[in-house]
């Protein structure tokens, strides 16, 4: 199936060097840092995770998404979803090659990397975080790939591809778990130390990602002849209301805890992101686009008429998709440093080289997704679902 990524349109060929051209800029960029050091990015003794870090943690929520998708269509039958399972299972493939890189770019050193895997360390987070992110990587390439050649083949899913398919499922929360439980098992770090960091990661990532694969199936019914299918879009809208709405309460069940106990600990961070701290308020300014966007979402989403319709519908899932961006790629990550255990503050912004770096790494991400997307639509132009998501054989 591989010849047909190298079959499209000037439209596809235009995106494709669109996507290497910006690659190409970030990876000069990277050149610079390994030369230099991470002192060209934004971050300091202080700071010691940025932008590299904040996507990673996003982008593990939007790869473990995909499940809500699998798990109703293999573990339920719900039929729907037949036409864009693999579309989902094919997001998860660049999403955590995305993280991947992420954590290389902010390694400093390349060869660093390899002490995790020459010198495994099992009651390491970060140890079990690398074989889940590893391990699921590999089963949505598998599942992806096998299910989609059996649909070329107009040939029924081969028999032992199934136990692979309930591993995925089952994979698909731990990688976000494994990864809050780096951020709540720090003690030092109050606006991490809490027990629904979890929570809160599962419910961003089937908010985020969910809005995602909607935006994407949009674009695809846009510019192919492939009609992911009215219905299970707006089931899965109906799976972002829910838990966007998690979402919010999560945050807020954050803030009563903060400010009703009074510690300080707690309390700061959240003042330094929504109202800024002893003159320091570089956050603030984000952090409430994120909570307006967040209202926006919510207002969309909750009312029926209007999720029903698809243009508002994709605002939504835009603005879901930017909010939980924000909260959980920066303000999650950079308000857990600020301030720091001496109470001294340091803020933080990425440098440019840093912010063409990370445009380099979503730009490899789009990249593979492009690809993987043209070959899954690609397929499926040769096939027609009927009503119940059952598979027909397209006649001349």
């Amino acid at each position: 199936m591989l010849e047909l990524a190298i079959k499209g349109s000037r439209r596809y060929w235009g995106l494709v060097i669109f996507l290497l051209a910006i690659i190409g800029v970030g990876f000069i960029s990277y050149l610079y840092q390994f030369r230099i050091g991470l002192g060209i990015t934004g971050m300091s003794r202080d700071v010691s995770w940025g932008i590299y870090i904040g996507q990673f943690t996003f982008l593990v929520g939007v790869a473990a998404a995909a499940v809500m998708v699998v798990l109703p269509y293999y573990l339920h039958n719900y039929k729907k979803y037949g036409k864009i399972a693999v579309l989902a299972e094919f997001l998860a493939v660049p999403s955590v090659i995305m993280c991947m890189l992420f954590i290389f770019v902010d390694m400093g050193q390349p060869l660093r990397v390899l002490n995790v895997l020459l010198h495994p360390t099992p009651n390491s987070v970060m140890f079990f975080d690398m074989v889940v992110l590893a391990g699921y990587l590999f089963l949505n390439i598998l599942v992806g790939w096998t299910i989609l050649g059996a649909e070329r083949k107009e040939a029924p899913p081969p028999k032992w591809i199934k136990p692979f398919i309930y591993i995925a499922i089952a994979w698909a929360p731990s990688i976000h778990i494994v990864t809050a439980f780096l951020y709540a098992g720090l003690p030092g770090r109050h606006f991490w130390l809490t027990a629904i960091m979890a929570a809160r990661f599962l419910a961003s990532a089937f908010a985020a990602g969910p809005a995602l694969i909607i935006i994407l199936c949009l674009i695809v019914r846009r510019f192919t002849k492939f009609d992911p299918g009215k219905e299970a879009i707006q089931t899965l809208g109906k799976t972002i209301t829910y838990t966007m709405i998690l979402n919010v309460l999560f945050l807020g069940f954050e803030f009563f805890t903060a400010f009703y106990s009074q510690i300080p600990g707690h309390m700061h961070s959240f003042v330094y992101l929504y109202t800024g701290l002893h003159g320091y308020s570089q956050l603030v300014p984000i952090m409430w686009l994120s909570s307006i966007l967040a209202v926006v979402a919510l207002f969309l989403l909750i009312f029926p008429q209007f999720r029903k319709n698809e243009s508002l519908l994709a605002i939504a899932c835009m603005a879901t998709f930017f909010s939980l961006w924000i909260d959980k790629g920066f303000g999650l990550v950079v308000g857990g440093f600020v301030p720091s255990p001496l109470e001294k503050i340091t803020e933080y912004w990425p440098t440019l080289p840093e912010t063409l770096i990370t445009l380099a790494v979503w730009a490899i991400g789009f990249l593979v997704l492009t690809i993987l997307y043209k070959i899954a639509v690609s397929v499926k132009e040769e096939v027609v679902f009927d009503k119940y998501g059952e598979k027909q054989v397209q006649t001349e």
